[in-house]
């Protein structure tokens, strides 16, 4: 309960955890199962939190790959990429402007900015209509 007290986690982030405190007939699967249905443990808060605490610095793909290696379902996976593809052209032109503040002016800075963005996980047709576009000040 301490951690859970803590921040919200995944089920198979909470299993892992639980491993180097249990004892041989300790059934973690079913304490597990317990938290969920008392409504403790939820892989779609879990997934809701991770969302909105990513979203502002990273794209659809990198968080993606973060919920998969947590144990979060494919269904609940799908729909995060969803709700962040709403927004990642903004998303990624914010990050953008907070490294780079203006656009590349060769070749060598355009794959330097695009290897920023890319490995933040923003998807390459995101990348070329960021660096590719004309800024203004004010957009």
């Amino acid at each position: 309960m301490e951690y859970l007290a803590k921040r919200e986690y995944s089920t198979q982030e909470l299993a892992q955890k639980l491993k180097g405190f249990a004892e041989e007939n300790d059934d973690i699967a079913a304490l597990l199962d317990d938290f969920n249905k008392h409504g403790w443990l939820s892989d779609a808060r879990f997934t809701e939190q991770i969302v909105h605490a990513r979203k502002a610095k990273f794209g659809a793909s990198k968080v993606a790959h973060e919920l998969r290696e947590k144990g979060v379902a494919d269904e609940l996976v799908a729909d995060a990429v969803a709700q962040l593809k709403e927004n990642e052209l903004e998303n990624a032109r914010e990050v953008w402007r907070k490294k780079f503040k203006a656009p590349p002016d060769n070749r060598e800075e355009w794959a330097k900015q695009a290897r920023f963005l890319q490995s933040r996980g923003f998807g390459f047709e995101t990348i070329k209509k960021i660096l590719n576009s004309k800024f203004d000040d004010d957009h």
